[in-house]
């Protein structure tokens, strides 16, 4: 787990036991992520030990994020665009008795809210978590209402926290990148306010009026489409692989601010033709500060917009593959110190899958020590070959014992084989080196 240790040894959590408990914990979660607490410590002193590291109130989860942020910031160098990525998911404890925690999309409901930036390359690989929102909400009062701060205000933060991180990163254009939810007035005024030191590439959500009788949407499609564009477009729950055939408008626009200004903004809208099986056509309405002149131009922006895609994918290795909501920590202070954990083992695992296909020449010793990928040989029951194997390799192979079956037509492995298969080899990897140490203090199993 060498890389645990590389990946926090710059945190500071006042106290250097605390760090190496920090340390152990992320190496015993990332090893065995769907195991409850309990099962991945192994022991009772080091369950109780975690418990009473998620339970310290002098340890706050910014600090405990600090230095994989560190980290993501200097991954992201290597690149001359980075998409940053937010969204919100819920995280449903209904059922629990943890203090502190309050109604979901369903009053009744009980749980607390996460919103990450979670930073991308524009092939897709994951950089790192940069930034996190976390709270719960309040119950409704008898109006109607909701008390506390305006939810919204996370979607405006987070940009103002790429903004303050940009200048760190002087070769590296940094793209926020958001769903529906962020077409929001005073982000985009905010983000012209600063001076846009940050992009932004937002879904459309607004027809906003641009003047009597004329709308957003049905001004920029008003004329000819610059052309069309192609993708597949991925299998998803209960559907195949498609190709998608979209044409492609996009406009230069000054959208009114509220205040008597404008925002200067593009927006892109690419649409798919009725499809004959009665499908619903796919349909993108997109909104961003960049300059879109050609159609080549407008793809990439829809390129970038479909690597949203990504942080699902992160919420479903944190939600089922780590399985964060199954935590029975007691408040959500608790919770908070946990989830950080989590989305750093979430983030790698993801980011192995994705360069395992992006990367497939890759070392396999760059992700992996000799004894892990020696495991997914062994356990496999192959032959160990005389030089180390490239990372697509070794990744297929822990695929493989988490149900990856690697015909020809199934394509590269999915974040789920990869995270049950990890937790064998890591298994098996602890075994070798204890059997190892036996060997050295002259103890034969």
């Amino acid at each position: 787990m060498i890389w645990a240790v590389k990946e926090f040894k710059s945190m500071n959590l006042g106290d250097p036991r605390r760090k190496q408990r920090a340390i152990h914990l992320i190496e015993s979660l990332s090893a065995k992520p769907t195991a409850s607490i309990p099962q991945a410590c192994g022991d009772w002193a080091d369950t109780i030990g975690a418990y009473r590291f998620f339970g310290n109130e002098e340890v706050q989860w910014e600090d405990i994020l600090a230095p994989h942020i560190e980290n993501s910031v200097a991954r992201m160098a290597a690149h001359e665009h980075v998409l940053c990525i937010q969204d919100t998911t819920e995280l449903n404890f209904n059922g629990q008795k943890a203090k502190g925690l309050g109604p979901l999309s369903y009053e009744a409901q009980r749980g607390m809210y996460l919103h990450p930036t979670y930073a991308i390359s524009t092939s897709r690989e994951p950089l790192g978590v940069l930034d996190a929102w976390m709270w719960a909400r309040q119950p409704r009062q008898s109006d109607g209402s909701r008390p506390g701060v305006s939810e919204s205000l996370r979607w405006i933060e987070g940009y103002e926290r790429l903004a303050e991180m940009a200048p760190q990163l002087p070769n590296t254009r940094l793209v926020y990148v958001a769903d529906r939810e962020a077409d929001i007035m005073a982000l985009m005024v905010r983000a012209r306010d600063l001076g846009e030191p940050v992009d932004w590439l937002l879904r459309s959500k607004h027809n906003r009026v641009l003047g009597e009788d004329d709308k957003l949407w049905s001004r920029v499609t008003a004329g000819d489409s610059q052309g069309e564009i192609r993708f597949t477009l991925a299998s998803r729950q209960g559907s195949r692989p498609r190709e998608v055939v979209q044409q492609v408008w996009a406009q230069a626009l000054e959208l009114p601010d509220g205040h008597g200004g404008f925002v200067q903004a593009t927006c892109i809208v690419a649409r798919e033709e009725p499809l004959a099986n009665g499908e619903k056509p796919i349909e993108w309405r997109l909104l961003t500060n960049l300059p879109v002149e050609t159609l080549e131009q407008a793809a990439r922006m829809i390129d970038w917009y479909r690597a949203r895609w990504e942080i699902e994918m992160f919420f479903h290795v944190l939600k089922n593959g780590c399985r964060i909501e199954a935590l029975q920590l007691g408040s959500v202070s608790k919770i908070e110190r946990a989830v950080v954990l989590y989305m750093v083992v979430a983030w790698r695992i993801a980011r192995l899958m994705r360069l395992g296909r992006s990367c497939p020449q890759l070392d396999a010793q760059l992700m992996f020590e000799p004894d892990e990928w020696k495991a997914a040989y062994i356990l496999n029951k192959q032959e160990l070959p005389k030089e180390p194997p490239t990372l697509n390799e070794v990744v297929r192979l822990i695929a493989r014992l988490g149900g990856f079956l690697a015909r020809k037509r199934d394509g590269e492995p999915g974040v789920k084989t990869i995270w049950l298969g990890m937790q064998r080899i890591l298994d098996f990897a602890a075994g070798i080196r204890f059997c190892r140490e036996l060997q050295a203090q002259g103890t034969y199993v």
